[in-house]
């Protein structure tokens, strides 16, 4: 799996120059890829089209031209569905509310530091994958930099690494390991390590392609490319499967 791939990809739509650069280099520099800056609603819907894969947008309120940033979050709630943070520097009372009906799932205010846009995309993914918005936009914002987080977003799991969050696709996963209050994300290139039991990552998996083989395993069952014994073969692991789960998981693979 491509380095590249796995990074969240994001789309600036500010008009001012300067602080667009300001954000991209900020956002490279913890590992975010920036697919593209927009100086405006219209420029924005073009580089969506160009890029479907785009995972979040940061978008100023106010923008030059026919449509400000309210409206193009309108359009994308409408017609897009991505997750969208606001960038203000303004606070009057009409503004907010205007903002709150579009329902944005986190904010940045001007002028804001690295730490201010981390803690924005982490609740705007955390928001987006668990169907919430952020009620506030005045509010101070908080995150654990050490919270274990794991988000299911369309066809894939956002894994917290290093403080930023990485895509893996569901079907680049290969298995998960429970090992005591541990649990590992293997996939094609890489793992994962949390500090959280596999119970609760395994909720975020769909249950049509993931399945519990063994007390300390849950396999891709897409992924499986062979069977031995009381063994699965995926990737070049075995995998036992555990007395409890011999039957459902056999009969399975007898049938594919």
């Amino acid at each position: 799996m491509n380095s590249q791939n796995t990074k969240v990809k994001i789309l600036i739509v500010e008009d001012e120059t300067l602080i667009a650069k300001d954000i991209k280099n900020r956002l490279e520099a913890i590992n975010y890829h920036v697919v593209g800056i927009a100086a405006s609603a219209e420029r924005a819907l073009q580089l969506i089209k160009e890029h479907t894969d785009v995972d979040i947008l940061l978008i100023d309120i106010i923008l030059k031209g026919e449509l400000d940033g309210i409206e193009l979050a309108r359009i994308i709630n409408n017609h897009h569905h991505i997750p969208f943070i606001f960038l203000t520097s303004h606070a009057d009372t009409h503004l907010v509310e205007r903002a709150k009906s579009v329902r944005p799932y986190a904010y940045i205010l001007k002028p804001f530091n690295d730490r201010q846009v981390s803690i924005a995309i982490e609740l705007a993914l955390m928001n987006y994958a668990n169907k919430t918005h952020e009620k506030s936009l005045l509010k101070k914002q908080s995150f654990s930099k050490t919270d274990n987080q794991v988000l299911q977003i369309k066809d894939s799991l956002f894994l917290k690494k290093n403080h930023h969050f990485e895509r893996v696709p569901l079907k680049d996963i290969l298995f998960l390991q429970a090992d005591s209050n541990y649990c590992t994300v293997s996939t094609k290139s890489e793992r994962f390590i949390y500090s959280m039991v596999l119970k609760k990552i395994e909720k975020h998996l769909p249950i049509t392609q993931f399945l519990r083989v063994h007390r300390s395993y849950v396999v891709n069952i897409n992924l499986v490319n062979g069977f031995e014994g009381n063994m699965l073969f995926i990737g070049n692991k075995k995998i036992p499967v555990s007395k409890t789960y011999r039957n459902k998981v056999f009969k399975l693979f007898h049938t594919i």
